[in-house]
């Protein structure tokens, strides 16, 4: 038996609703609707897959209000394509809505070629991007998909990055502030290598007195120094075949540099107090939140180690660049201790969403976990609620400031700021956009050709903003 497909076409322009019926002859089942509460009624009775909405029935006061009319038939079917319908006069109405989410826009007067032109188009994307999803999901293992979870344009980026290099033997230099996750990315790493079935070891560099580094990382002969009563294996030795982490590379004194530069370099090594020349057979990852391109300008970094080590940089976003990410991240915390606690709490209450979003973090995703197993560990209902939380998460969100870099000049500082906050800017209009050139090129008031060189010069991919 044949299951009907429905096409909701909501306008009174009846050409407009002829011209549908044409593109889509005898396979849909198109309804019409002259209202938004007919629309969403229809649609409560009959699954749409493509939704023509006039913007005369919408309000378009605030892009709040707009997006919330939107998500209410999201919110009935996720996967719907909402093509907004308008009067060459309106032509701006109808970006409003793209950017809160609509797929596209037509203007009256519409034609059938026109409207199958448009929907081959969104399928072909919709074919394409289902696609590259089956692949990603296939390359992570199952214990990974979890954590991967994003809903961050920028986390995504990084995702692309550590799916890029995880195969290679390319050494990775991971930066980001304290508590951003870059222990977990190297793990990630690694979990996804040629060496995943080795060890991977991790060693704080800037927990470890200089004295001692050196016979941690490379081990020591017996009798090298007072109290090296036996011969001990480093890291670098335990970690044969697998993976090294190098956390805070950046507190290494210049004496440690030099040793580790032969390593980086040579993958060579001699044990403390040792004349053999050992091989180590060592994928590096390192990993730091200070600058070091500006320690080497200073002279508190080898240039020829720092080169060495940026062959593939990963920069990890601080929680605060993120925000949408939260309220997985907390489901996910929250699950998890559960498994170790078992006091069966489902979530946290929506007015501590809002607040936790729009707390800066300065200790970053560390810093989230930590107040979130507190919370768990007082609360005595099924939810999560205000009194379970510091009061500091409902203080000004504009306590912890951004810090500065005075070490840098004004010019630079300014030019560096400026160029961050362009790169957020057409990450976000190509989220709001899903991607489309056009569209985003459009809201951001430049020509399309302008936009390409723009994102060619920070590196952006609009494939990875498109949306199912």
């Amino acid at each position: 038996m044949k299951t009907n497909q429905y096409i909701l076409a909501a306008t009174d322009n009846n050409d407009a609703v002829q011209a549908i019926r044409d593109a889509f002859g005898e396979q849909f089942i198109v309804e019409e609707s002259r209202s938004l509460a007919d629309s969403l009624e229809k649609c409560r009775t009959k699954r749409c897959e493509f939704i023509f909405l006039d913007v005369e029935l919408v309000n378009l006061t605030t892009q709040a209000e707009l997006r919330e009319q939107l998500s209410a038939f999201w919110r009935l079917y996720p996967t719907v394509e909402i093509i907004m319908l308008c009067p060459p006069g309106r032509v701006r109405s109808a970006i409003r809505a793209v950017q809160a989410g609509a797929t596209d826009y037509l203007t009256f007067p519409v034609s059938a070629n026109e409207i199958k032109l448009l929907v081959d188009q969104i399928n072909e994307n919709i074919r394409l991007q289902s696609e590259l999803d089956y692949l990603r999901d296939k390359f992570w293992n199952n214990e990974s998909l979890a954590l991967l979870r994003t809903n961050s344009p920028i986390m995504r980026e990084v995702y692309n990055k550590i799916r890029s290099v995880s195969q290679s033997e390319s050494t990775v230099l991971l930066t980001g502030e304290t508590g951003t996750g870059k222990s977990i990315i190297a793990n990630l790493i690694h979990q996804h290598s040629t060496r995943r079935d080795k060890q991977f070891i991790s060693v704080h560099c800037g927990a470890i007195p200089d004295t001692l580094l050196e016979s941690e990382l490379f081990g020591h002969e017996k009798g090298a120094f007072t109290g090296a009563v036996r011969r001990k294996l480093g890291k670098f030795e335990i970690a044969d075949k697998g993976t090294i982490l190098l956390d805070e590379i950046g507190t290494i004194s210049s004496a440690m540099q030099i040793k580790l530069l032969q390593i980086v370099q040579d993958r060579t090594f001699q044990r403390v107090g040792g004349e053999v020349t050992l091989n180590a057979d060592v994928r590096i990852i390192v990993a730091t939140n200070a600058d070091l391109k500006a320690m080497v300008k200073r002279g508190e970094f080898r240039n020829d180690l720092y080169y060495r080590l940026n062959v593939f940089p990963i920069e990890i976003p601080p929680l605060r660049e993120r925000a949408g990410d939260i309220p997985l991240l907390v489901e996910q915390f929250i699950k998890k201790l559960d498994r170790f606690y078992g006091k069966n709490i489902h979530g946290v209450h929506p007015q501590i969403v809002n607040a936790l979003q729009e707390y800066t973090w300065p200790g970053n995703i560390r810093e989230l976990e930590n107040i979130i197993e507190r919370a768990y560990i007082i609360a005595t209902s099924s939810l999560l609620t205000r009194e379970n939380f510091p009061n500091e998460l409902f203080q000004n969100k504009m306590t912890h400031a951004r810090q500065i870099d005075t070490s840098l000049t004004l010019a630079h500082i300014r030019s560096r700021e400026l160029e961050r906050i362009e790169r957020e800017y057409l990450k976000e209009q190509l989220a709001n956009h899903r991607g489309k050139i056009n569209a985003t090129a459009r809201a951001a008031g430049i020509g399309p050709r302008q936009l390409h060189k723009l994102l060619t010069k920070y590196g952006i991919r609009k494939e990875e903003f498109k949306k199912k």
